[in-house]
């Protein structure tokens, strides 16, 4: 099959030249313009085509008479006829993936199957002219409001501030040269803009319907060799999986295609596995961790070293991992949750199908957590009661559970609560606003044309978010760890009272116990995350 791209530009200018033609006066002659002249530079195609290309574009130089309505379908019969492999007058769907190939490989997972859904309406498994047809000239007309959508300033042509302020408003930030990568995909004559002829034949088998899917296309691609670099590349995808052992990263934008498609379920799986593997195995360290912050108010406070002596002279060595299995098993339900919530408050707060930017995503993933927390909550204070538990005291999580629900009831389930609500959002700001600087900073001062961070700079501006963000929510993350180990027996102390009694027996410092470990956990955590998810993508089918 002939490059339809080459035959599409081929058209562009002639259609392009045909209009001057008829435009020009009696006994005038139009000359070609740049984009014509770049279009015949382009020229030939393959040798095997030019014979059949010849026959066919004989018709554009017609006399200025010649039916108007015949010459506007032109284009479109030589795409159908090019499609239509056999012969047979039809289009099925796959000679439409296989000209899709040859358009684009970056369209989409499914997009032939998103063209027949709207094109053929009488459901028998093909598209005839007729539909073909219909189907690009209804398409046409939502480019056309996309276009203008796009080009602010009603000069008839897009540039690359247009394309960054259009993406801005969708809460993604791109540097000059990822813009000029978009837009050069697109610009067929050289000038570093794209007009609507242009954007039309460019986006001609596109099934996208709006400027907010154009945009997704535009994160997700990868324009000839020149990566975008947007937060979703594959390296990026790599980070929605990352586990600290606190909570779990949704990704926020996954496609139409990729969730009919079961992607996202599979995605899901290993990114939930690859959190199991790293808990497993940073354990230890979240154990001291809880333990330094329960019993910080003893005498012999417990240091880095010293408590893992202590913890193994008490239960040997798999004591280290006593609680990791009521870590583990909340990861399932606690994804599922999220996810779900996640998708349904980016529905509501998208008022009218209106775009989602950076300040609803955040609301949204803040939301999520709440609700996600709220849900698996008694899990949390099952694992902080076999972490601090003595050797023998719960035999498993549902012992634990029982012995709680029996001895203590069921308000137990829900101590340190409110603590753990309110950390959700200074962990959530601070992540996300360390994370955009530190991307921002690096595509504005070292993208250059390699607009591509690559794995090594996402995973440290990765670590040093999530960093930041648990220093900022430590403090409640000690005040609900306190309040969950606290018996029954004991005299229960309200959160206000809590944060008195450490400030006046420990002073300030005192809201930090535990924080090392914490922190040493963070860069192991990441890196065993992203080396599960490498090794389980390839037996799960995802690239």
């Amino acid at each position: 099959m002939a490059s339809l791209t080459a035959w599409i530009s081929l058209l562009a200018a002639a259609a392009s030249w045909r209009r001057r033609q008829v435009a020009q006066p009696e006994g005038g002659a139009a000359s070609p313009g740049p984009r014509d002249q770049a279009a015949v530079r382009a020229w030939p195609p393959p040798a095997s085509t030019r014979g059949a290309l010849r026959r066919q574009l004989r018709g554009f130089v017609l006399p200025t008479a010649a039916c108007q309505e015949d010459e506007d379908i032109f284009p479109y019969k030589i795409l159908f006829q090019d499609l239509d492999r056999n012969g047979d007058g039809v289009v099925d769907i796959t000679e439409l993936r296989e000209g899709l190939k040859n358009w684009s490989s970056t369209f989409g997972l499914q997009s032939e199957k998103d063209i027949f859904k709207a094109g053929d309406t009488n459901a028998d498994s093909g598209l005839d002219f007729q539909e073909f047809l219909q189907y690009l000239k209804d398409h046409e007309k939502k480019m056309r409001l996309a276009f203008k959508s796009l080009d602010l300033n009603n000069d008839g042509v897009i540039e690359t501030s247009e394309i960054i302020t259009a993406l801005k408003s969708l809460g993604v930030d791109i540097s000059e040269a990822q813009a000029k990568n978009i837009l050069q995909s697109m610009d067929s004559d050289g000038t570093m803009t794209v007009d609507w002829d242009e954007w039309k034949y460019y986006f001609l088998l596109h099934p996208a319907k709006s400027i907010d899917e154009i945009a997704g296309f535009w994160k997700r691609s990868t324009v000839k060799d020149a990566d975008l670099g947007i937060r979703d590349t594959s390296a990026q995808r790599r980070l929605w999986i990352i586990d600290i052992g606190e909570s779990i990263a949704i990704p926020d934008d996954f496609t139409v295609e990729e969730k009919s498609s079961g992607y996202w379920r599979r995605h899901l799986v290993v990114g939930g596995i690859a959190s199991a593997v790293s808990r497993t195995c940073t354990a230890p360290f979240d154990r001291l961790r809880v333990m330094m912050q329960v019993h910080s108010l003893e005498p012999t406070r417990m240091k880095l070293i010293g408590g893992f002596e202590q913890m193994i002279k008490e239960g040997g060595i798999r004591s280290l991992w006593r609680g990791n299995s009521a870590n583990v098993f909340k990861i399932a339900p606690e994804t599922v949750i999220k996810f779900g919530a996640y998708e349904q408050y980016k529905k509501w707060l998208s008022f009218d199908g209106a775009k989602t930017g950076i300040i609803q995503r955040f609301v949204s993933g803040s939301l999520a957590g709440v609700t996600a927390q709220t849900c698996i909550y008694p899990m949390e204070v099952i694992k902080t009661r076999m972490t601090v538990g003595k050797t023998g005291q719960y035999s498993g999580i549902i012992d634990c559970g029982k012995k709680l629900l029996k001895q203590e009831g069921v308000r137990t389930f829900f101590k340190g609560y409110i603590p753990n609500l309110l950390s959700i959002i200074p962990y959530a700001g601070t992540e996300l606003t360390v994370f955009e600087l530190l991307k921002n900073y690096w595509l504005e001062h070292y993208a250059g044309n390699s607009v591509d961070p690559g794995l090594m700079i996402l995973l440290g501006c990765s670590t040093l978010s999530h960093t930041s963000g648990q220093i900022a929510s430590f403090p409640l993350t000690l005040l609900r760890t306190r309040m969950q180990a606290q018996a029954q027996k004991e005299n229960t102390t309200t959160m206000i009272h809590l944060i008195q009694d450490i400030y006046y027996k420990e002073g300030k410092m005192g809201f930090f116990r535990g924080l090392t470990p914490n922190i040493i956990k963070v860069l192991p955590a990441i890196f065993i995350s992203c080396v599960a998810y490498e090794i389980l993508k390839g037996p799960f089918g995802l690239t």
